[in-house]
C-alpha cells in the first residue's frame, strides 16, 4: 500500500456525531471525501439531513441517524442499526456534545449534572457501544474532538471589551476528563489494535464574534487566526486513517499554536 493510500478511507465506515454542529459539518465531510461509508448521529435529524443531503448530491455516501446521546438505549438502537445496514464500524468520531450552561459558573448545579449526563456519561456509552464492535472485529478508530479546554485554563484577557466570558465549568471539567478518557480508552482496547486518540481545537471564528476578541483571541496564537471551517478535517481523517496505525492515547491541539505559545 502506497503511503498515499495509507490515508484514504476507502472500503471503512464511519460515525461521526454531532455532525449538523460548527465542527460537525466539516468532519462528516472530510470522511466522506476521503471515501468512508459516512453515518453521522445527532438529535436533530433535521439538521443532519441537510447536511447529508449536500454531500450526496456531490456523489459521497453520507447517512443521517438520529440518537440521544443521553440516552443509552438510543445509543445502543443506533449501534445496532449501523451494524445491520454497514456490518462493522471502522472510525468513530465522538463530537456531539450539550451546552446546558448558559450562566456559567452562576448556574445551577442540575444543569451542571446534565452536561455531565452528556458530555461524561454520555461519551463513556457511546465510546464503549461502538469500541466494543471494533474490537469484536479486531481493528478501529475511536477519534474524540475535545477542546483546548481541556488542556489549559480559561484566559479572560481575549474576552475584553466584549460581553463573552469563558467561565464554563462544566466544559473545562468534561473536555480535562475527555483527555485522560482518551488514554483509559487507547489501553483498554490497544490489544485488539482499536486505537484511540483526541483533537484538542482551538477556538472556531464565526460571524457572532465581536472584531475585540478576534483580534485578542489572534494574537494568541503563532498564526494570527482563529480556525475555520477546514482546519479539523486533515487530522481526523489522518487519525481515522491507517496511515496513523501506531498512534493512540495522544491528544494533539489543533489551535494554531496558542497553546504552545
Amino acid at each position: 500500500m502506497s503511503i498515499l493510500d495509507r490515508f484514504s478511507l476507502k472500503g471503512k465506515v464511519a460515525l461521526v456525531t454531532g455532525g449538523a454542529g460548527l465542527y460537525g459539518r466539516q468532519l462528516v465531510q472530510a470522511v466522506a471525501e476521503a471515501g468512508a461509508t459516512t453515518f453521522t448521529a445527532a438529535r436533530n435529524l433535521d439538521g443532519l439531513e441537510t447536511v447529508a443531503a449536500g454531500l450526496r448530491r456531490q456523489g459521497l455516501d453520507v447517512t443521517a441517524l438520529s440518537y440521544d446521546q443521553a440516552d443509552e438505549p438510543s445509543i445502543l438502537k443506533l449501534r445496532d442499526a449501523i451494524v445491520k445496514r454497514a456490518g462493522r464500524l471502522d472510525a468513530l468520531v465522538n463530537n456531539s456534545v450539550s451546552r446546558p450552561m448558559k450562566k456559567g459558573y452562576k448556574d445551577d448545579v442540575a444543569a451542571f449534572a446534565a452536561s455531565m449526563h452528556v458530555n461524561a456519561t454520555g461519551l463513556f456509552a457511546i465510546t464503549r457501544a461502538f469500541g466494543d464492535v471494533m474490537a469484536e472485529s479486531g481493528s478501529g478508530s475511536i477519534v474524540n474532538i475535545g477542546s483546548i479546554q481541556g488542556l489549559i485554563g480559561p484566559d479572560p484577557t481575549i474576552y475584553r471589551g466584549t460581553e463573552m466570558s469563558g467561565w464554563a465549568p462544566d466544559y473545562f471539567f468534561h473536555k480535562g476528563g475527555m483527555v485522560n478518557f482518551t488514554r483509559f480508552t487507547a489501553s483498554y482496547y490497544g490489544a485488539r489494535n482499536v486505537r484511540c486518540n483526541c483533537v484538542a481545537p482551538g477556538g472556531f471564528r464565526t460571524e457572532k464574534h465581536p472584531e475585540p476578541f478576534v483580534r485578542q483571541y489572534s494574537d494568541r496564537t503563532f498564526l494570527g487566526r482563529l480556525a475555520n471551517d477546514e482546519d479539523l478535517m486533515g487530522i481526523v481523517v489522518f487519525l481515522a486513517s491507517d496511515a496513523a496505525a501506531y498512534i493512540t492515547g495522544a491528544t494533539i491541539p489543533v489551535d494554531g499554536g496558542y497553546t504552545a505559545k
